[in-house]
């Protein structure tokens, strides 16, 4: 998602990519990004990228776009550069990531986003893989409104139509309803997200999922933009279709996921409530039970394991 922020930003303002992933950093720095558009057309985008900050310029916004796990180490990155009036927002998957980034450079400097956007770099560094389009949105209030409001017009100037709202809560519990129900059960099965509607035991999971997040957020008194969980989880999965989750990825590379973001905060924002949360807790524990069994067992890939039975 940085990535695909960054090669839409570029031709409109000045941009620097900064990450950790190192042939990503060097692809970037010798070859023009090459990103392929869903109707099959394709660009190729020159970008800056860095994996050191030491003599970065100080930067009025920093968009925090990585995996959920490594939400603290960005902050510390964005807050070595943030200008004081400068503002850090998360645009991540989940819940709890402001409060990551607010603890690090300040609660003043610190806001959310929501974004529809997806991107993939199918683990290949220099290469992007543009999923689909989708509104943008961006909390703001008075004393960061001027960062915002320009924040969102240059947005949508390079084609990430945005808007600005007082209050995002709705939005992320409502993207996390979708990603709670989509997210862990591809990433168990295997499968692009539209599977999950050819099977009625997948359907019927991902339904329960959906659910259970919007019980839980209605006990908060958070107000979802769509007060039917299970009819707009089957919505999405039936338009991204073809799409692997972002955890499925990461199954699939052997990374972290994002699981604690998702399932373990559902899970743990309902015990704080004593809202029973059984099939959020059951994939949330089956998805940490993917990334251990992936971390002793890295060569135990799904062919080879369908030749051994």
């Amino acid at each position: 998602m940085g990535t695909l922020f960054g090669a839409k930003l570029s031709p409109h303002t000045d941009v620097t990519l900064f990450g950790r992933w190192p042939e990503q950093i060097y692809a970037l720095q010798h070859a023009p990004l090459h990103m392929v558009y869903p109707d099959g057309h394709e660009e190729f985008i020159p970008l800056r990228a860095t994996d050191n900050l030491k003599n970065a310029d100080p930067i009025d916004i920093a968009l925090i776009l990585p995996k959920a796990n490594k939400t603290a180490l960005a902050a510390e990155d964005a807050a070595q550069i943030l200008k004081p009036a400068g503002v850090a927002i998360t645009l991540q998957n989940g819940v709890g990531n402001l409060e990551i980034i607010a603890g690090v450079v300040g609660a003043q400097r610190a806001t959310l986003g929501v974004t529809m956007q997806g991107a993939s770099t199918d683990g290949l560094p220099g290469y992007l893989r543009y999923g689909g389009r989708g509104l943008t949105y961006l909390a703001t209030r008075p004393e960061i409104d001027a960062s915002i409001q320009a924040l969102a017009g240059l947005f949508t100037l390079a084609g990430l139509a945005t808007e600005v709202v007082a209050d995002v809560a709705g939005l992320v519990w409502g993207k996390l309803v979708v990603n709670a129900g989509i997210n862990p059960l591809t990433a168990i099965l295997r499968v692009p997200n539209g599977a999950l509607l050819e099977s009625e035991w997948a359907r019927q999971m991902m339904r329960e999922a959906a659910n259970e997040v919007a019980v839980v957020a209605h006990a908060k008194g958070i107000i979802l933009s769509h007060e039917d969980a299970a009819s707009r989880v089957e919505e999405v999965a039936s338009r991204t279709a073809v799409n692997h989750s972002s955890m499925l990825q990461d199954v699939l590379r052997g990374t972290p996921t994002e699981i604690e973001a998702i399932s373990g905060a559902v899970v743990r924002e309902g015990a704080k409530l004593g809202i029973p949360t059984p099939v959020n807790q059951m994939l949330y524990r089956m998805v940490r039970a993917v990334e251990d069994l992936r971390l002793s067992h890295p060569q135990a890939t799904l062919p080879a394991l369908e030749q051994i039975g």
